[in-house]
């Protein structure tokens, strides 16, 4: 993974892709810091709407959804801003999903595409999610599925609460406490 600040879509595609499935979903510090600092700034532009060209074609597409959904999970870990852009994403995924981006990307990264869904507390996103997930199989339907239950049961995923400062209810509370999903 080379350094530098990133500037283009093909810069997050081929960072993504060289990162590749054992750093996309761990938990390390300095994947974490890689991926900040490069893509900081292009993170920020897309939170401030001004990378929506970038829904004209599939990669550039992705490129965007990775900015608002994966790289503030990953950048911003355990505070508020992790889920800030999320609305953001949701939105367009639906716009990538309507122009059949999700079709035309690199076989292995339609998931990306769908993860705004599956971190969605809307159970109608969770729903389609789980639709779009059916066709990649074991890899990742049955987290889809996993996300699906959990706004079934609660309306809402209970691990946000804190950060969200929002009041957990004791089912909530008794859920997390024998190992429910955390995040």
């Amino acid at each position: 993974m080379s350094k530098g600040t990133a500037t283009s879509a093909s810069d997050v595609i081929a960072f993504w892709k060289d990162a590749g499935p054992e750093k996309w979903f761990d938990k390390d510090a300095q994947f974490d810091a890689t991926f900040h600092d490069r893509f900081r700034d292009l993170h920020f532009a897309a939170a401030r709407r001004e990378l929506e060209d970038w829904l004209e074609d599939a990669e550039s597409s992705l490129a965007l959804l990775l900015l608002l959904d994966q790289f503030p999970r990953n950048c911003f870990r355990g505070t508020a801003h992790m889920y800030a852009t999320d609305p953001l994403a949701r939105h367009y995924t639906q716009e990538a999903l309507r122009r059949g981006h999700d079709k035309t990307i690199d076989p292995e990264l339609p998931i990306f595409l769908y993860l705004p869904l599956m971190h969605s507390e809307d159970l109608e996103d969770q729903h389609l999610c789980c639709k779009l997930c059916e066709p990649l199989g074991e890899r990742y339907l049955p987290f889809s599925i996993e996300h699906r239950d959990i706004i079934e049961r609660f309306g809402r995923f209970p691990h946000r609460n804190d950060i969200l400062l929002r009041e957990s209810t004791a089912d909530e509370k008794r859920f997390l406490e024998e190992g429910g999903f955390a995040g």
